[in-house]
């Protein structure tokens, strides 16, 4: 089972677990430590392949959801809130799935659910071999600066040059192997199809996306309407990275969420005076 690095923020409030996204590690969200550690003691992991964490031989999906339920027994953490951003939500939403007493709260940032169909899913697979074996073949820079470049994260070339470095940065701290196994392993057509399961977490889930990642929010829209317990936001003016593009109201969203009360009221009958 593979050991994940992790660091944990001090703060006030219910444990919250942070997972970032392909090419990020357990820093992704450091800049919203002030923002979050009011309401959360928080525990940023590095998932594997990233950061710190090794990717072992016989690293799978579910073996990825083994190693942050072994984490969070050895942390001695029964039940946490979840953020995931892009391919960690993909990871945050399959803890809730397989494991869903270990959830209270998830957070679901630019996130799918899988492809549903077994044809698709080998298609990405092969598109996510030819990734990893370019990415193995031309090294991290020059897939860091294809990766960049994608219409995809338009927003974050907007954002102040600081901001953008720090990025880079951890992207290229990434090694290729590390990248290429998250690639292959962990990507989407690896994951398992979870929209079957979604009208039946009963976990209250938040949905984020920005309005200018057309693909995702469309995603954010189907899975609402299957989540039983769902709220979501959309940023205006956003692409696929609001934690990065729109912090403060990023943060505003996901602390009010996990900071509302929520009770789940057990149907009880009615002492209607019935003979029935």
């Amino acid at each position: 089972m593979s050991v994940l690095a992790y660091e944990s923020w001090a703060g006030h409030g219910p444990p919250l677990l942070l997972l970032h996204g392909f090419t990020g590690n357990r820093s992704t969200f450091a800049h919203l430590r002030e923002r979050l550690t009011p309401h959360a003691e928080v525990v940023a992991v590095d998932l594997p392949g990233h950061g710190e964490s090794p990717f072992p031989e016989g690293t799978t999906f579910a073996s990825t959801l083994s190693a942050l339920t072994a984490l969070l027994d050895a942390l001695g953490l029964p039940q946490v809130d979840v953020v995931g951003y892009s391919l960690g939500a993909r990871v945050a939403l399959g803890l809730a799935v397989e494991s869903s007493a270990r959830v209270r709260r998830l957070v679901l940032e630019s996130g799918s659910p899988g492809l549903r169909r077994r044809r698709d899913r080998g298609e990405r697979r092969r598109q996510d071999e030819a990734l990893a074996a370019r990415l193995e073949a031309t090294g991290v820079p020059a897939f860091v600066e294809r990766w960049e470049a994608l219409p995809l994260f338009a927003g974050v070339r907007a954002l102040p040059g600081e901001v953008q470095q720090a990025l880079r940065t951890r992207r290229l701290a990434g090694s290729a192997e590390g990248l290429a196994l998250s690639l292959r392993r962990l990507g989407l057509g690896s994951q398992p199809s979870y929209w079957s399961t979604l009208p039946g977490i009963r976990t209250p889930t938040l949905l984020l996306s920005g309005a200018r990642d057309a693909k995702f929010t469309a995603v954010l829209r189907r899975m609402a309407a299957e989540l039983p317990v769902v709220w979501g936001h959309v940023f205006s003016g956003v692409g696929h990275a609001p934690h990065l593009e729109v912090p403060d109201a990023w943060a505003r969203e996901v602390t009010g969420f996990l900071s509302t009360p929520w009770i789940e009221r057990p149907l009880v009958e009615s002492d209607s005076g019935s003979n029935g």
